[in-house]
């Protein structure tokens, strides 16, 4: 999987939801997206490079709401 790929669209959908006027919402919204639209490998993926490279090239607002929401990221078995 291509870590930089995925940074690029999460930083994307960061962009987005970024325009929200309620932090809070935004932060839930971009895990909403990342939930539904993502594929588990994906998401796996993006919390393993936040894991290990501290989430280097994501911008603060994803990085904050995954790290806020993670559980509800982390794929189930």
């Amino acid at each position: 999987m291509d870590t930089q790929h995925l940074v690029k669209m999460a930083n994307q959908i960061g962009d987005f939801f970024d325009s929200y006027p309620d932090a809070d919402e935004a932060s839930w919204e971009i895990t909403n997206h990342l939930k539904k639209f993502w594929d588990p490998r994906m998401r796996s993926a993006l919390l393993e490079h936040i894991q290990k490279h501290h989430g280097e090239g994501l911008k603060d607002i994803v990085l904050a709401s995954i790290r806020r929401h993670r559980d509800k990221l982390a794929p189930t078995s």
